[in-house]
């Protein structure tokens, strides 16, 4: 309100939607006009859902307010769009490529903008989309107030800040812990043949309504979808490849519980909202742990519960166990019955036991290991000398 700078960061599902369009709503309308319309907030977010969905929100705190909000996205045809905004706008919510596209074009007007807000701003940035906001910063007028909203402050944010922020006010509502403390998590080792059969059990047992399962590639993603749809699971299926109106169908079948399962890649992690989902499934483990954190947000919102399964191979055990550091947590390793394992497992590490006199501290373990090391290598050379004089004795006689 006070017109600062932000870098925003809150666990998914907290309502940072509406932190940012209630105060943009209620500084717009005490200087919007009814004729001769100008953009003054914009709104940048990295998907077609989340565009959406930032869109209804504003329609929706603001349906009492002459206040016009427009959508710049990829998917629809670039003429509607156009049309709309020749009609007037005060607040523009878009897709970075889309909108890059419009600037060039000199189909939009920015010069006006006095309110920016860059939403998931870490993911816009993971996706490559660095370019065209710096473009899209540097064609909007000054003086403005710019907010960077995100489950997670990256190292990413931190530059993109340094260089069009004015030292900015940090919100920190909770660190991304809280989230995944918040949810209960299962994970079930598995053999890699027999992951799809383990989603179906999942589904049957536990009586599953609605899920999202997330897949790290759209090829593996296709793969499980036609798996499970010949299964004769309730299937739906998006990722990039996907147009927008069969991404929306998708979400909507979903939300409607006329699909049980939802195969997603990390695009739907995202900006989805599905109020009270209770499961989300781990197909395959994430490479990053903030992508780990933003699939778990798709649950557990608004303090509901949700559940989170992770499916483990032998080659997710390092990739989790880090995850788990990464995140404090610490998800037993269970064995689903009737699918016990066959893949040779990795060889565990045994843990020393420690002697009281360590557990007590009397004990400095560097110099321990430091004392180990220097014995053994002591042993060694020994062992070695003996050899050679051995070896020297047998050449004499």
């Amino acid at each position: 309100m006070r017109g600062l700078d932000i870098i925003a960061a809150s666990k998914s599902g907290t309502g940072k939607t509406v932190a940012y369009v209630l105060p943009i709503l209620n500084k717009l309308q005490k200087i919007v006009k009814d004729e001769n319309k100008v953009v003054r907030g914009l709104v940048i977010v990295p998907t077609i859902e989340l565009c959406d969905q930032v869109t209804k929100t504003f329609m929706e705190y603001g349906k009492h307010l002459d206040i016009r909000v427009a959508k710049v996205q990829g998917g629809t045809p670039k003429s509607i769009q156009i049309e709309r905004l020749k009609k007037g706008a005060d607040i523009v919510v878009a897709t970075p490529g889309r909108l890059q596209d419009f600037i060039n074009d000199k189909k939009i007007n920015l010069e006006n903008v006095n309110t920016i807000v860059l939403d998931e701003a870490d993911t816009m940035l993971e996706l490559g989309f660095v370019n065209e906001i710096k473009a899209i910063l540097n064609g909007c007028g000054k003086p403005r107030q710019i907010i960077m909203c995100s489950a997670t402050i990256s190292q990413n944010i931190k530059r993109l800040a340094k260089e069009f922020l004015r030292e900015p006010a940090i919100v920190e509502v909770s660190n991304r812990r809280d989230l995944v403390n918040a949810i209960s998590h299962k994970a079930y080792k598995i053999d890699k043949k027999r992951k799809e059969e383990l989603v179906i059990k999942l589904v049957n047992d536990l009586k599953i309504k609605q899920l999202i399962l997330f897949t790290n590639t759209k090829e593996s993603a296709n793969k499980v979808f036609e798996y499970l749809k010949n299964s004769n699971i309730r299937t739906a299926i998006i990722h990039g490849d996907r147009t927008r109106g069969e991404r929306a169908k998708a979400l909507s079948l979903l939300k409607a519980e006329k699909t049980q399962v939802l195969v997603a890649t990390d695009i739907a992690a995202r900006g989805v909202d599905i109020q009270e989902l209770p499961f989300v499934m781990n197909f395959e483990i994430p490479e990053k742990t903030d992508d780990y954190t933003h699939r778990v947000g798709r649950t557990g919102r608004a303090n509901h519960k949700g559940m989170v399964i992770s499916l483990l191979t032998i080659h997710d055990y390092n990739r989790f166990s880090q995850i788990e550091k990464d995140l404090r947590m610490n998800v037993k390793r269970e064995i689903y019955e009737g699918f016990e394992l066959t893949d040779k497992q990795p060889r565990q590490k045994r843990p020393v036991k420690k002697t009281l006199r360590e557990k007590k501290g009397y004990i400095d373990y560097d110099k321990k290991r430091k004392f180990t090391y220097a014995a053994q290598k002591k042993k060694r050379d020994e062992k070695k000398a003996d050899r050679d004089r051995r070896k020297a004795n047998e050449k004499k006689k």
